[in-house]
């Protein structure tokens, strides 16, 4: 193993070739390792106002009409003596989804990992731009501060739920929730958008152009797979939300009937002629559901390979893997339709959908199959990124399962907007990509701050996050299936449902202490950033190339030479070595073939 790369005894020439100020440094920063922390932390931050906007809209389901203080307190006018007004109940619903989608799920997993891994994992010194690089972050920071200060406006947040579907979205007259509140959502998506795309732009360059002399595309580990894939997604699919966005904020300022038609108000025939909120259904959804995959492919290659390391076995499959990547980026594109199975759709393209819909699940099992097998007789390392891992697979396959109704249209008629489609895409998209997202958090810690996260409250945010999750969202497949409609802010007026509300109580419970329960990740997280222990080189003994740079960040990555690559990036339990891992860096010894798998 002498062939490791030494990164301790090296000279300094190229760490600091600029003095950086602190501005420079933590703030304005072009490189790729500080741009991932300040997405992590961002990300973070907005999921804490997103969690606590759920628990909120569930204590208003559990208990309504009931004086609640923490109302009160947070929600002032809209919740006059405690009880929250029905208006502000569909915004909280509307920016608790854009948040956790957008902001958390799609900037906060893609964006810090993508930044942080591709050039460490491919052997680059940094982006291809790193300028860009900046201003994407920049430029995602500012659509949140433009999405927190639409919570300020008088007439409150946009509250047409996450889809902002015409016409609610369209008249800025429709609600309260249609004005001001609704155009700063807008400004605030169309900023966001320009964000993804330079970063996806990055990415996407950054893996043709940059990787060291060895690292061919068969060689690259399944998170730049995932990564680059999900990059290709967003520049496809992406500009087709932000010509949504231009066109309704043309209907709403400039007189435009892009999405509108025959609309009555209080008996006046508005103006509006020729447009069809359908129209927008078919933008929105042509994003929205690609949307879904550019969240979960980042968290499945992160889980792809936090298995083989911890289990100490190669990956099960990996071209069958980078093939099931290929095949799902495809066939995200063209099932969109099969959220609007009850618009009116003709049967038969409703068919065709549903066979596109079916279909994706193929490379799906493909990918759930080859974790499982990776896992099969390994010598598991249960650490929390692994059990986060292996938490992903749970609830992957589970929420995954109801896909199947809601993919046919038969069958999609009788649960459409109901707690069932709630349960379905909280397990299998949410909490999934949520799980990915800690087990790359709990795995790559060490590489980002230096030290190592406290491994027992990993464990305790484990098993806490994991029953609260499904006892949340497992019971709402039961009442979805017993016709509970979401979005509704009170049930009590329709005695159907009142066998319901144990449930809806139960559910409640689940989701307050499961919200809580990532208080200790925050303090676990923000803690050990000063009082961890400091970490070593390479803490789990992996493969891949960003465990040979120095704990210490410098400017290039590495001190000297760039490594070169000679094998893939899952060697572990190799026959012929004395230790149960090889890392990419290392050449093949006489007589050693390169696995191909």
């Amino acid at each position: 193993m002498s062939a490791i790369l030494d990164t301790h005894g090296h000279d300094d020439h190229d760490v600091h070739h600029h003095k950086e100020t602190f501005v420079t440094k933590y703030i304005f920063s072009q490189d790729h390792k500080m741009i991932a922390k300040q997405y992590l932390v961002t990300g973070t931050l907005m999921g804490v106002i997103g969690v606590l906007m759920s628990i909120m809209f569930r204590m208003q389901i559990a208990w309504p009409e009931e004086p609640n203080v923490l109302f009160e307190a947070l929600l002032g006018k809209w919740a006059p003596d405690g009880v929250m007004d029905a208006d502000v109940y569909l915004a909280l619903v509307t920016i608790h989804g854009t948040i956790m989608v957008f902001f958390v799920l799609t900037a906060g997993l893609s964006g810090t990992f993508s930044n942080l891994l591709i050039p460490l994992q491919i052997g680059a010194r940094d982006m291809a731009s790193g300028f860009l690089n900046m201003v994407s972050y920049w430029l995602f920071f500012i659509s949140c501060v433009i999405m927190i200060c639409s919570l300020f406006v008088e007439a409150g947040p946009a509250a047409a739920g996450w889809t902002i579907y015409p016409p609610l979205s369209a008249l800025p007259m429709a609600s309260g929730g249609s004005g001001m509140g609704m155009t700063l959502w807008l400004v605030s998506m169309a900023i966001f958008i320009a964000s993804s795309l330079l970063g996806s732009l990055n990415y996407i360059v950054t893996v043709i152009n940059l990787r060291t002399k060895g690292m061919s595309m068969t060689r690259l580990p399944l998170t730049i797979w995932a990564f680059f894939v999900t990059a290709v997604i967003g520049v496809v699919s992406f500009p087709v939300l932000l010509s949504a966005a231009l066109l309704l904020i043309m209907d709403r300022s400039f007189g435009t009937s892009f999405f509108l038609s025959d609309i009555f108000i209080q008996g006046e025939v508005l103006h509006y002629q020729g447009g069809s909120p359908v129209l927008f259904e078919h933008l929105f959804w042509f994003l929205g559901h690609p949307e879904v995959y550019i969240v979960i492919l980042p968290a499945m290659g992160l889980v792809s390979e936090i298995m083989a390391s911890s289990s100490r076995k190669p990956i099960f499959g990996y071209r069958a893997m980078i093939a099931s990547i290929l095949a799902i980026a495809f066939l995200s594109t063209i099932v969109w339709g099969h959220h609007m199975f009850i618009s009116g759709m003709n049967p038969f393209l409703g068919s065709v959908f549903t066979f596109t819909t079916l279909l994706i699940a193929i490379p799906s099992a493909v990918k759930a199959f080859n974790w499982i097998t990776t896992l099969w007789k390994g010598n598991l390392q249960m650490n929390p990124a692994m059990l986060f891992s292996i938490g992903f697979v749970s609830t992957f396959i589970t929420g995954g399962l109801t896909g199947i109704i809601l993919g046919d249209s038969a069958l999609d008629i009788n649960v459409h907007d109901t707690y069932f489609v709630i349960a379905h895409f909280h397990l299998v998209m949410g909490i999934s990509a949520l799980y990915g997202m800690f087990a790359g958090i709990y795995h790559w810690y060490p590489k980002m701050f230096g030290r190592m996260l406290n491994k027992n409250l990993g464990y305790l945010h484990f098993w806490i996050t994991a029953v609260c999750a499904y006892g949340v969202f497992f019971p709402m497949h039961f009442i979805g299936m017993a016709g509970l409609p979401r979005r509704y802010y009170t049930n009590s007026n329709f005695p159907l449902f009142d066998d319901l509300a144990n449930t809806n109580v139960i559910i409640t419970i689940f989701a307050i202490i499961g919200g809580l329960a990532q208080i200790i990740y925050l303090y676990n997280f923000f803690v050990s950033m000063f009082y961890g222990k400091k970490a070593v080189q390479n803490p789990w003994r992996s493969t891949t190339l960003e465990w040979t740079t120095p704990v210490e960040h410098i400017h290039g990555n590495w001190p000297g030479a760039i490594p070169h690559v000679y094998r893939w990036s899952y060697d572990y339990s190799k026959p012929g070595h004395d230790v149960d891992f090889v890392p990419q860096n290392v050449p093949l010894m006489e007589g050693e073939e390169e696995l191909q798998h």
